[in-house]
């Protein structure tokens, strides 16, 4: 979903364009490759890009001693997905980022790879090596395991005689552990040509554990759309609208290149999930008017190919699908129940937007999450023991009138579109009294706290839970303390708060309470803008809802207990 106007239609830019006709050709090509075996790949039980790699293997060769034309390591570091034994790393191999494939011959290259208790190496504690695939440009991903509960660890990687830049990443605590706190942030929305990554910098800076991404890493239009960067000069394949493997893999590519993003990769580990952008606006399961089920269920797959490569994740895809929903639980604190709101939903009611009468989002048979993973979160949440359960997800989940007129607007791509289904969870919070639930938000690019309530349509309806909404790293440009959406949000009156900057939300959470601070930085057309802290709420423990504060009050010992950072340049690799 995009609330400004700038924003560029899917196809309206590139496809659309003078330039159509070549890359019209190239995807009809890996349509036909893809696709005229769909009926075996099937039966067989096997994905199509799967198949299509695994025929490629027995003709590569392994490069012993690789030796590249520029730095390897060009697109950073990162971890993710942590749990009390493990915690995945990754990286990529990409001396040439920007040019096909990274600049890579069709080689495997080996990779090693260290970790350790201390940013100088002088503990290593796992080590190992791994091959980087021509299949997977390259991408690398450990799941380092045996390491223990809790503990700050840091990485890197070596290739060729040249070394990466150092990552801090931690595990989580054992499930029994009593945490006193635990200190963690959301970021969504980058759109690489609305702004600059000013606000990761800042985030970099923090002390948290854990950061979580609520989806729209990258963005599928033309990197001219709205500008682009100032100064920046890109080839001309960037211009176009991302439908083939190579073009999600070269967005990734431009994204990732950014210092302050890989700087805020490494500093911790993350939980990701996506979007619509990761793949084209407003897509819902398999369809999309851009194009025919079968063809879009292709560019599905390559936009969930290119994800996975680059992302630290666990599970890849196969073909057009990917298990992303999942659960981490750190001590008997907090738990995450990370959903997909995109990959198994209904199409969007009466053929999306906003929509004053929509008699098909009243419709109980329509799913956002579908059966499958809406019955594996309400069965978590029945069985939880954790204080504080949250629901880390893309769209707002609260009641949203756009409007100010009489009636009521709906946006059907959010949780109004698909009210049965929001009124499935509501009813199992309050059914298994589930302990403190918090949903968090992306996508709007706009922060705003609201409350959960079981019945929106009454205001004396009680407050079942609390919801932020976090704002977007970059998209949407600028934005304003207040903008258009400011007056008919907050008419909305279990919206407690409204805000229009870019930033990211940083949270506390105790026993006791939950602490939500909205970072937020004045510009982001030019690099250099301080952060400040908007606005900071509280709900406390068995009272759901949303407190004010006027100062960040004392935050007691942190999990994360200020670990050191990773020292730069690294030392020798040993």
């Amino acid at each position: 979903m995009t609330l400004h106007a700038d924003a560029a239609s899917d196809y309206t830019r590139g496809v659309a364009s003078g330039q159509s006709a070549s890359l019209w050709r190239a995807w009809e090509d890996e349509r036909q490759r893809l696709w005229k075996r769909r009926g075996f790949v099937a039966a067989s039980g096997l994905s199509a890009l799967g198949l299509a790699f695994d025929m490629l293997r027995p003709s590569l060769a392994t490069a012993a001693t690789p030796k590249f034309r520029a730095y390897p390591f060009s697109l950073g570091v990162a971890s993710g997905d942590p749990l009390p034994d493990s915690v995945v790393l990754w990286t990529r191999l990409a001396p040439e980022p920007l040019e096909n494939f990274g600049g890579m011959d069709a080689v495997r290259v080996p990779v090693q790879w260290q970790v350790a208790e201390d940013p100088k190496f002088r503990r290593v504690v796992r080590s190992g090596s791994t091959l980087a695939l021509p299949e997977y440009v390259h991408s690398v991903h450990v799941d380092v395991r045996g390491l223990k509960p809790g503990r700050p660890y840091y990485y890197r990687f070596r290739c060729g005689g040249e070394i990466s830049a150092v990552g801090r990443t931690r595990t989580a605590p054992a499930p029994s552990t009593d945490l006193s706190a635990l200190r963690f942030a959301i970021v969504s929305c980058q759109a690489w040509f609305d702004g600059f990554y000013t606000a990761y910098r800042h985030l970099a800076e923090e002390d948290l554990d854990v950061v979580l991404h609520l989806g729209d890493y990258l963005y599928e239009y033309s990197v001219r759309t709205n500008g682009g960067r100032p100064g920046v000069s890109l080839p001309e394949k960037f211009e176009r609208v991302t439908t083939l493997l190579n073009d999600y893999r070269d967005r990734y590519a431009l994204y990732k290149l950014d210092p302050d993003i890989q700087a805020a990769h490494a500093a911790f580990p993350w939980i990701v999930t996506w979007d619509d952008h990761e793949v084209v606006n407003n897509y819902a399961d398999e369809n999309h008017p851009s194009m025919p089920p079968e063809d879009f269920l292709v560019r599905r797959a390559n936009a969930y190919r290119a994800f996975w490569e680059h992302m630290p994740v666990r599970n890849p895809p196969t073909g057009p699908d990917m298990g992303l929903y999942r659960r981490f639980s750190f001590g008997r604190l907090v738990e995450f129940n990370v959903l997909d709101t995109r990959q198994y939903r209904d199409d969007q009611a009466c053929g999306d937007g906003l929509r004053t009468d929509c008699e098909e989002r009243l419709d109980p048979q329509r799913t956002l999450l579908g059966p499958d993973q809406e019955n594996w979160l309400l069965d978590g949440l029945a069985s939880s023991t954790a204080r504080w359960n949250v629901l880390a997800q893309q769209i707002m989940m609260a009641q949203l009138d756009f409007t100010l007129e009489p009636g009521q607007a709906f946006s059907m791509d959010l949780w109004d579109g698909y009210k049965p289904a929001r009124d499935r969870i509501v009813s199992a919070l309050i059914e298994h009294n589930v302990s403190n639930p918090v949903v968090l938000s992306g996508d709007i690019h706009r922060s705003m706290a609201a409350e959960i309530k079981a019945r929106f349509d009454d205001p004396d309806s009680p407050v079942v839970g609390t919801e932020f909404i976090g704002t977007s790293i970059s998209s949407g440009m600028d934005g304003a303390d207040r903008d258009e959406f400011a007056e008919p949000f907050l008419a909305n009156p279990h919206v407690k708060f409204y805000n229009a900057q870019r930033g990211y939300v940083r949270f506390t959470v105790m026993p006791e309470r939950l602490q939500a601070d909205y970072r937020v930085v004045p510009y982001v057309h030019e690099p250099g803008a301080q952060i400040t802290t908007r606005a900071s709420f509280v709900t406390e423990d068995g009272k759901p809802g949303l407190i004010q504060v006027a100062d960040n009050p004392p935050i007691g010992r942190l999990f994360s207990a200020q670990i050191p950072p990773p020292e730069q340049p690294v030392t020798p690799y040993e």
